[in-house]
């Protein structure tokens, strides 16, 4: 999950040619988006200023963001294009056991897969969480708690880490609307401990070491390591079934390319892009606790 460069331009150009996107058509008039796909912005919507500028810039940047901006508007349309294909899919399995968990909340308790899933709500989101890590993950594990005091092949994921870091204070938000959960296959209370060590609150941690989810949803390796997927199931009149998982994962890709399967929940690789040295080279990046 070592981060990447960003795309070139041209390189990101040629990737939209692909999928029959192309820059030119950045100048057409945007289709109609129907309601629950328009962008909400909180000062109300934004009118567009094809004269703006910043204080000191030269013409040369103007003229580079100008055509930058026509990939990055480009961009947002196939990502709304790819949000409504996945939408549409149709129904996928349905899901072959109602696995039990182990809670890894003070208290304790198994919850079965159909229990995840709460009063009015037919949304499941579930991140699989690698702790332990993957074997061949060498960076440094934590340094203080009683984590730290595991063999560094036991101890969390950096990456997951992370991305659990601004999951946990988003799953208040994605509550209104669905239901979220975290599971690794470890001791429960090991989970439970580096919950508190990190400061987690809000999210629901399972442990599944005692079920076949991991294996039958693609969390975890022939030989038994972990992989960080996220899966999304639904409630129907029918039962529950499997509609979206990260495959992006395990799709072909160029060489030097990320995955890039977990970066829409994955702030730091957001707010990096935006940078001029991106997401820069630094391969024990990102970490579970740092100096």
């Amino acid at each position: 999950m070592r981060a990447s460069r960003a795309f070139a331009l041209g390189g990101l150009n040629r990737r939209l040619k692909l999928i029959g996107i192309t820059l030119e058509r950045a100048r057409q008039p945007s289709a109609r988006l129907p309601p629950s796909s328009r962008w909400r912005v909180d000062s109300g919507p934004l009118p567009a200023d094809p004269d703006i500028r910043f204080p000191g810039e030269s013409g040369e940047y103007r003229r580079e963001r100008n055509r930058l901006l026509e990939a990055e508007i480009e961009l947002r349309r196939a990502i709304e294009r790819v949000a409504a294909q996945r939408r549409a899919l149709p129904p996928g399995g349905a899901v072959p056991d109602d696995y039990r968990f182990e809670e890894a909340a003070d208290g304790g308790g198994e919850v079965r897969f159909s229990e995840l899933f709460a009063p009015g709500k037919d949304t499941l989101v579930i991140y699989s969480f690698m702790f332990p890590r993957w074997s061949g993950d060498t960076r440094p594990g934590p340094t203080r708690g009683e984590t730290a005091r595991l063999p560094l092949a036991e101890t969390p994921c950096p990456s997951c880490t992370s991305i659990l870091d601004s999951l946990d204070g988003a799953a208040p938000h994605l509550a209104q609307q669905l239901n979220l959960a975290v599971v690794a296959k470890s001791d429960p209370e090991r989970i439970g401990t580096f919950a508190r060590e990190r400061g987690w609150r809000q999210l629901r941690l399972l442990s599944s070491r005692e079920n076949t989810y991991n294996r039958d949803y693609h969390a975890e390796t022939p030989q038994g390591d972990q992989i960080p997927i996220l899966n999304v199931f639904v409630r129907d009149g029918t039962g529950i079934r499997h509609a979206w998982a990260t495959e992006l994962m395990f799709a072909p890709r160029d060489e030097g390319e990320d995955p890039r399967h977990v970066d829409s929940i994955w702030p730091i690789w957001s707010v990096l892009d935006m940078t001029p040295g991106g997401r820069g080279t630094e391969p024990d990046f990102p970490q579970v606790d740092y100096e």
